[in-house]
């Protein structure tokens, strides 16, 4: 389970918080799309979430385990794909795949098979030998999503995980959110793709200033809007906020 409770962000001395006291519960088995305008609070709060960013105020757990208090547990039961893919620039490829295999203590065996499976599912076999500043965008996104996958987390938080991808590799993760969720698992992502979150997700949040404006099934918003698309009931939410 992902719970967050009446958490807060507020930046220096802003008097606006970048995040008001947001309360989420995310289920076992469950997809949650994370949705709102750019400059919402959407990857502020999953960084508080992933411990990046402290909240002012609030609790998050994440698995049973509350990110300020037992964070090393909390970390090693997530596995989370940032905003932006450009890190760890100068090593290979395949050298960043073993760090965060030795980071999360993963065993020879099932790291050489999750390498071997992920490499050829995202069409990255290749491409583990060079450095990871020699790639593109999308695949600098691939070996992200394939590091924080690396320890098969119970919980995937993931930020904008298909910006970039090729058709075929992001047709391949949405499959694997499917089935990581139909094991019994959580995914939580954001994405500015609305007929993505519409087909994907068993529950929407939609952030608008900081302020969880709606929380709950889909069919519920559409009720609520007298069933117009959601990119239609974005559009009037974030309008009329």
């Amino acid at each position: 389970m992902l719970n967050l409770k009446n958490v807060s962000k507020t930046y220096g001395n802003n008097t606006v918080k970048a995040v008001d006291a947001i309360s989420l519960e995310v289920k076992s088995g469950q997809i949650l799309g994370f949705i709102g305008p750019n400059g919402a609070g959407k990857t502020t709060a999953m960084k508080m979430i992933t411990g990046i960013l402290k909240p002012d105020e609030g609790t998050i757990t994440v698995n049973g385990y509350d990110i300020s208090t037992e964070p090393l547990a909390a970390k090693q039961s997530f596995g989370y794909v940032p905003d932006s893919p450009d890190m760890f620039l100068r090593l290979k490829g395949i050298e960043y795949l073993n760090f965060m295999g030795d980071m999360y203590q993963v065993d020879e065996t099932t790291r050489q098979e999750k390498i071997t499976s992920m490499a050829q599912t995202f069409e990255m076999t290749g491409a583990l030998s060079a450095r990871i500043q020699s790639y593109s965008h999308g695949m600098r996104q691939k070996i992200i999503i394939m590091g924080a996958l690396m320890h098969n987390p119970a919980v995937w938080i993931l930020d904008e995980p298909l910006t970039g991808l090729d058709p075929r590799s992001s047709f391949q993760l949405k499959e694997m959110m499917r089935q990581h969720a139909q094991a019994g698992n959580i995914v939580f992502f954001s994405t500015h793709m609305l007929e993505v979150a519409e087909k994907l997700c068993d529950k929407i949040a939609l952030i608008n200033k900081g302020k969880i404006v709606f929380f709950g099934e889909l069919e519920e918003l559409k009720d609520m809007h007298n069933q117009l698309s959601l990119e239609e009931i974005f559009m009037e939410v974030t309008a009329n906020a």
